[in-house]
C-alpha cells in the first residue's frame, strides 16, 4: 500500500500515558512513497510545527473541525485516507465507529476496553492494535507499525 496515512499521537483524555509524542513516529513518517496527514488538533499541534520532518506530514489547519459540527470534518478527511495511524483517541474510535482501517498504538497498561494479549478489537473489527511490551516504550510499537506498513506495499 502506497497512499496516505494519518498519525495523531496526542490524546487529551487527561490521561499523559496515551500520547505518543510525535518524534516517536518519524521512523514510519519518513517511509519512502507514503503521505502523511495531520488531523491533530489542540494540545500536540506544536509538535508538528517543530518537527524536522513537519514537511512530510499535511498539515490541514485549525479550521478542521472548527464548528458545531465536530468529527464531521475529520470524518469526510477519513474517508479518503487508506489508513488512520493514531494513538488512544477519539479519533481512533471515530475511524473504528466508522468501520475504517485503523491502526491503534496502546499503552502497557491500556484502558478496559482494549482488553488484553490481543491485536484486535471486538469492538472495532477494522482495527488492528499495537500494544507496548515494556512501559513507556513507544520505539517497538512504531518499528512494529512501520514492518507492517512496509508489508502492505
Amino acid at each position: 500500500m502506497r497512499g496516505k496515512e494519518t498519525p495523531l499521537w496526542k490524546s487529551t483524555s487527561g490521561r499523559a500515558d496515551v500520547s505518543v509524542p510525535l518524534v516517536s513516529f518519524e521512523p514510519l513518517i519518513r517511509l519512502p512513497g507514503i503521505s502523511f496527514v495531520s488531523l491533530q488538533k489542540g494540545p500536540g499541534v506544536e509538535q508538528l510545527r517543530s518537527a524536522s520532518f513537519a514537511d512530510r506530514i499535511l498539515d490541514l489547519g485549525e479550521d478542521l473541525d472548527a464548528g458545531a459540527d465536530a468529527f464531521l470534518d475529520t470524518a469526510a478527511v477519513m474517508s479518503s485516507l487508506d489508513l488512520v495511524i493514531s494513538s488512544d483517541t477519539a479519533i481512533a474510535h471515530l475511524a473504528g465507529a466508522l468501520g475504517h482501517p485503523a491502526w491503534t498504538a496502546l499503552t502497557f497498561s491500556p484502558e478496559w476496553r482494549w482488553l488484553l494479549d490481543r491485536a484486535d478489537t471486538p469492538w472495532y473489527p477494522s482495527m488492528r492494535l499495537f500494544r507496548q511490551k515494556t512501559d513507556g516504550d513507544w520505539t517497538a510499537v512504531v518499528q512494529a507499525m512501520a514492518k507492517a506498513l512496509q508489508g502492505l506495499a
